[in-house]
């Protein structure tokens, strides 16, 4: 199995099963497979915008970029002391990303990225892999943007695979395995268009789904 587990479409069919893989660290040259008891979601409707978050976004000193640099995306995820982006996971998910499987979502500040988030797109499901922060609220603001795209392009699911308190705070929710598995094939029965060319969006439309007082 183990040319196999790093072919792009074993993995793609291996999220279609609701499992997804891991490594020990950096440097694991092998893989493991995951299908947690309890999952972690996103519901699109629910994402918690501070009064502070939703200022920020609305100052409009970023960019947001989609793709236009999902290795560096990938890379400045794995940069943390403990990490399950090995080297066989980055490469494999870059060459899911030059297939159009992956998709990396960005926040730019004077030529440099502030932070962003990166994940698979299946039917109507995106599979959250990491994000990660440079500068003040770089993946936060690159979540309120993705979510406001998966919702208005078609989405039905964003799996987060765990539950963080970070992301709970945020507006994740975890639930059983069983009701995923059902959320999950509801999901690939349908389609999602990430790239949705018609899909745009201004600061005003994120920021307003503010629910929090900080």
């Amino acid at each position: 199995m183990a040319n196999d587990a790093f072919a792009p479409e074993f993995l793609l069919q291996a999220y279609r099963q609701g499992i997804f893989p891991m490594s020990e660290g950096r440097n694991d040259p092998d893989l493991f497979w995951v299908d947690p008891k309890f999952r972690g979601i996103f519901p699109l409707d629910n994402y918690h915008i501070s009064r502070s978050l939703g200022r920020r976004i609305r100052q409009e000193n970023y960019e947001i970029r989609i793709n236009s640099a999902f290795p560096d995306v990938m890379q400045a995820c794995a940069e943390r002391s403990e990490t399950w982006i090995s080297t066989r996971i980055f490469n494999l998910y870059c060459e899911l990303a030059k297939l159009g499987h992956a998709h990396s979502l960005e926040v730019w500040q004077k030529g440099s990225m502030a932070g962003g988030v990166y994940g698979l797109t299946i039917g109507a499901a995106f599979f959250g892999e990491s994000m990660f922060s440079r500068q003040t609220d770089g993946s936060k603001i690159a979540l309120a943007y993705l979510i406001h795209r998966l919702k208005h392009t078609g989405f039905k699911l964003f799996d987060t695979q765990f539950i963080t308190p970070h992301l709970q705070s945020l507006g994740a929710v975890e639930i059983s395995r069983a009701d995923y598995h059902q959320r999950l094939r509801h999901a690939l029965r349908n389609n999602g268009y990430f790239l949705n060319r018609d899909y745009s969006v201004d600061a005003s439309d994120i920021a307003q789904r503010k629910t929090q007082t900080s």
